[in-house]
C-alpha cells in the first residue's frame, strides 16, 4: 500500500504516520528526517536545505525528488509505504508517478488557526525526529522522548512568524495537490482538528 499524507504544517501529518506506519507494517518515510540526516552530516546540501527550512521556505523540487525516489529504492519500501512532505507540490507529484504509483493520499484537513494553536505545543525529538504534543501527546518525560529517551525540542520552523511563513506557502504551492489527486479518484478526507486517538480512529476506518 503506497500512501501520501497531505496537509498543511501541523495537521499532525508525521504523529499520524508514526501510529499508522506499524498499523499497515509499512514505513514511513518523512522529508522532514531525510532533509534532517543532509544537515547532521554537515555537506553543501545539509547547509543549503538548513538555511531554507529556518527561514520557513522550501527545499527545491529537484533535490527533493532526487532524495525522495532514492529513499523508495530502499528494501523496506518494496512492500509499501508511506510519504510525509512529498510531493509538497504539483512538480513533484508528477515526478512522483513516474516513479511509484501511489494507491491513496490522505487529506488531513485543519484551518490556519487550528495550525498555529497546535503547533504552539508541539515538540519534536532531536534524535529520532518522533513528533510529541505537550497537550494532544506529550512524552511522559517532559523533553524526554519515550521512544529513544532522545532531547524533545521546539523546532525554529515551529516559531509562529515561520508557522505563517510555512501556511502561506503550503496554501499557494501544495493545497492545489488536493484536486490534483481528488481528480484521479485516490483522495480521502480526515478531520484531523481535534486530538490524535480520534484522527488515527477515522484513518482506520478507510482500511
Amino acid at each position: 500500500m503506497n500512501l501520501v499524507f497531505l496537509g498543511p504544517p501541523g495537521a499532525g501529518k508525521g504523529t499520524l504516520a508514526g501510529l499508522a506506519a506499524p498499523y499497515l507494517n509499512i514505513p514511513h518515510i518523512s522529508t522532514g528526517a531525510i532533509f534532517r540526516k543532509a544537515i547532521a552530516a554537515g555537506t553543501q546540501l545539509g547547509i543549503r536545505i538548513k538555511a531554507n527550512i529556518d527561514a520557513g521556505g522550501l527545499v527545491d523540487d529537484p533535490t527533493t525528488i532526487k532524495l525522495v525516489s532514492e529513499r523508495l529504492t530502499l528494501d523496506d519500501a518494496k512492500k509499501g509505504y508511506i510519504l510525509d512532505g512529498f510531493p509538497r507540490d504539483i512538480v513533484q507529484a508528477k515526478a512522483l508517478d513516474t516513479f511509484s504509483k501511489v494507491d491513496k493520499v490522505i487529506d488531513f484537513d485543519i484551518d490556519d488557526d487550528g495550525v498555529l494553536a497546535r503547533l504552539a505545543g508541539r515538540r519534536v525529538c532531536r534524535k529520532c525526529g518522533f513528533n510529541w504534543h505537550i497537550t494532544f501527546n506529550p512524552p511522559k518525560i517532559a523533553n524526554i522522548c519515550d521512544k529513544c529517551g532522545g532531547e524533545v525540542y521546539i523546532r525554529d520552523d515551529d516559531k509562529k512568524e515561520s508557522v505563517k511563513k510555512r501556511l502561506e506557502v503550503y496554501r499557494k504551492v501544495t493545497a492545489p495537490l488536493i484536486a490534483y489527486y481528488r481528480g484521479k479518484g485516490i483522495l480521502v478526507n480526515i478531520d484531523s482538528r481535534g486530538g490524535i486517538e480520534p484522527i488515527f480512529a477515522a484513518f482506520k476506518r478507510i482500511f
